[in-house]
């Protein structure tokens, strides 16, 4: 076999690599045009169906303006809180920290919220349930201090408000509801 000088080697690997880019690039060109291949069963979801339940939740603007009438209580009290909004499901909406809240106030205001939302009640009343209950404090991202409020439609909870950082849980809990009552306007 016959030996190639450098030059040609890399022109052939030039050449080569440009051939496979292209052929790569002409692939991928042709399978973006082609249109997607309709699914082998479509499911039709009808409203009647008793597969199927709808749940409330709140709008990112809804619990945006909760956290902020929370936030703004508690600032008309000169104290420094965060306030955290979570969904029916527990999870976190967003968290407002507060100018000067603690480092343990956010972590705090989301166990707040997702306690409240879990047993769509009030944290104050159910840090007195600890005492026939001591194990409920071990369900993990509880937080069993006054603080929390649950946000209900017709009873049923669709979200919590948690607020942490003032001196006593009754403020934080009174700050809650003060962005639950934002709702109601």
């Amino acid at each position: 076999m016959k030996k190639m000088s450098l030059r040609t080697r890399v022109l052939t690997g030039a050449v080569a690599a440009a051939a496979l880019g292209a052929g790569t690039f002409g692939a991928m060109s042709a399978n973006a045009s082609a249109p997607a291949a309709a699914p082998a069963t479509t499911i039709k979801a009808d409203t009647a169906n008793r597969n199927l339940q709808q749940s409330t939740h709140l709008t990112v603007d809804a619990a945006s303006k909760a956290a902020q009438a929370a936030l703004d209580a508690a600032e008309k009290e000169n104290q420094r809180v965060a306030v955290s909004v979570v969904d029916r499901n527990g999870n976190t909406i967003l968290t407002l920290r507060g100018d000067g809240s603690g480092p343990q106030a956010y972590e705090s205001a989301e166990k707040k919220a997702y306690t409240a939302v879990s047993w769509n009640a009030p944290t104050s009343e159910l840090a007195g349930r600890l005492a026939q209950a001591p194990n409920l404090k071990d369900i993990p991202g509880t937080l069993f201090l006054a603080g929390g409020a649950p946000v209900q439609v017709k009873g049923a909870p669709v979200a919590g408000i948690g607020v942490a950082g003032a001196p006593s849980g009754d403020l934080d809990e009174k700050f809650a509801r003060a962005g639950v009552a934002a709702l109601a306007k």
